[in-house]
């Protein structure tokens, strides 16, 4: 059986510190059912607290209200983590970017190796942003420097 950690080792809060692809787990407010969405503006602000931020107007936000137990999945270290919580708000817009978001922090309870047994993950998943670079660019720093600035 797998150790449940209560803060992320070091490899792991190294690698929450640049961009991933990270998936949150919600309840969905409206029906119950999990509901789990993919994201990219998340770090790790300590070994035990995991800040993001996601667009005012999600469905995400309603989800937290509701229900502030969530979960982060992602990639590192060969393998698979899901890091659960509970998330409090730390603003509901974030200064300096161009559309208003509110940013989160994950307290986490639990870190966990969920990838199954016998394996390991040989190249980890890579996105590109399909809209203007630039923009995409300029995007990303307005989010990362308010998030660290909050």
């Amino acid at each position: 059986m797998k150790q449940t950690l209560t803060a992320l080792p070091d490899d792991l809060f190294a690698q929450l510190q640049k961009e991933n692809l990270v998936l949150l787990a919600t309840v969905d407010a409206e029906t119950g059912f999990p509901a789990t969405n993919a994201m990219s503006w998340v770090y790790a602000k300590d070994p035990v607290t995991i800040r993001f931020a996601v667009d005012a107007r999600s469905r995400i936000v309603g989800n937290l209200t509701a229900n502030p137990k969530a979960s982060l999945t992602f990639f590192g270290s060969g393998s698979v983590y899901s890091c659960t919580g509970s998330v409090r708000v730390v603003t509901e817009s974030l200064e300096d970017v161009p559309f208003q978001m509110t940013c989160y922090d994950l307290q986490i309870d639990g870190v966990r190796d969920v990838m199954f047994y016998g394996s390991r993950i040989i190249a980890e998943p890579e996105c590109e942003k399909t809209y203007n670079q630039r923009a995409a660019e300029r995007l990303d720093r307005q989010v990362y420097e308010a998030m660290k600035k909050a």
